[in-house]
């Protein structure tokens, strides 16, 4: 969904993509399940490589779309690696704190 807003209001910018990139992988991050922690790091280079398409500006037949992909994966790699450590961070810190939780004395009244 973000990539076709960028697609529509930036004229196709990675930069753009990419910097929006940051606070939906810090979303997902949020978002997720407890149980489901583990997925919010791996779902954000899946997501920001499946919403690379409409941007990446590939011409052509599907050879030309893929190399476009493909280019845009490369060239904004720092863009992908960013959201992907913010997501593992959030997960962390949010995990850490559910063990915390969990290990605190309940008290007895």
């Amino acid at each position: 969904m973000v990539a076709g807003i960028v697609w529509l209001l930036f004229d196709a910018s990675l930069f753009a993509y990419g910097l929006l990139f940051l606070p939906v992988a810090a979303t997902t991050a949020l978002w997720v399940r407890p149980a489901d922690l583990i997925t919010a790091p791996i779902s954000a280079p899946i997501a920001f490589a499946v919403g690379v398409w409409p941007v990446s500006g590939g011409s052509g037949g599907i050879g030309g779309q893929l190399m476009g992909i493909v280019s845009a994966l490369s060239l904004h790699a720092g863009w992908l690696y960013a959201g992907t450590v913010l997501a593992a961070l959030i997960a962390l810190v949010r995990k850490a704190v559910l063990i915390g939780k969990r290990r605190m004395p309940r008290r007895v009244v």
